[in-house]
């Protein structure tokens, strides 16, 4: 199944980067890549992954990376990435503005 990036899911990941490459340029890079990676897997299996809890309606689920959660859903012909985003931050206010 295709993946693709929501606008937001890809704002996100072009500020993870750039909050990592303060400290590391090269680490930045690295993880952005293996960010992607981890949500570009999803297409193989993109059951595979549990719903967000309070957020089942939406069908969102989530697939963890380091510290990191991607959150997206399953649709008819993809997989929609929605936003990639630190897991210790709360994100239960952009799920429910795709509501």
């Amino acid at each position: 199944m295709r993946v693709e990036f929501a606008e937001e899911a890809e704002r996100s990941l072009e500020q993870i980067g750039d909050y990592i490459a303060q400290d590391s340029p090269a680490r930045a890079e690295s993880f952005t890549r293996e960010l992607i990676d981890a949500a570009l897997a999803l297409g193989n299996a993109p059951r595979a992954y549990p719903f967000v809890p309070r957020f089942e309606r939406l069908g969102v689920r989530r697939r963890v990376h380091g510290n990191y959660v991607i959150l997206y859903r399953v649709e008819a012909d993809r997989v929609f990435v929605l936003l990639i985003v630190h897991g210790a931050r709360d994100y239960g206010r952009f799920l429910l503005s795709e509501d």
